[in-house]
């Protein structure tokens, strides 16, 4: 294994999941506390700063997570990284088809319904990442034995 590699994808992974619990607890569910008025401003501001942050570590950890699949990996090492991998495809898919579309409905102005489909929706991308979370440990911990 690449034990520089597999750090990387730790430090990614496991900042995604700080992130993505903050969002869940924190973030989204204060959106109901912003206002009608300043809502879009507010919305289109959280859009771009959330992305600076969260666009990197998406993709170092996508592409980690895809070229760990390509080194000299035990066969347990290799059941977890592939189920980390499907994971992590299923939260990019979330966000693309779910998170991404209530963003740009909340983008035109606040909507409750939104809001809650908003933080119910996004569990399925709190668990799959904490689960990656451990899995990312696990193969890191693989890795450092060798």
């Amino acid at each position: 294994m690449n034990p520089p590699l597999l750090l990387l994808h730790c430090a990614a992974t496991l900042a995604m999941v700080g992130l993505i619990w903050f969002v869940q607890v924190v973030h989204y569910p204060l959106f109901s506390s912003v206002g009608q008025s300043p809502f879009p401003e507010y919305e289109r501001l959280h859009q771009k700063r959330t992305t600076l942050v969260v666009a990197p570590l998406m993709l170092i950890e996508a592409l980690t997570a895809t070229l760990i699949l390509t080194t000299d990996l035990s066969p347990s090492a290799r059941d977890l990284a592939w189920i980390g991998w499907v994971l992590l495809l299923l939260i990019w898919l979330s966000t693309a088809f779910l998170q991404v579309p209530l963003h740009r409905r909340l983008a035109e102005g606040y909507d409750p319904l939104a809001v809650r489909r908003l933080v119910r929706t996004n569990w399925s991308r709190t668990i799959a990442w904490t689960v990656r979370g451990f899995i990312a440990v696990l193969l890191l911990a693989l890795g450092a034995d060798g």
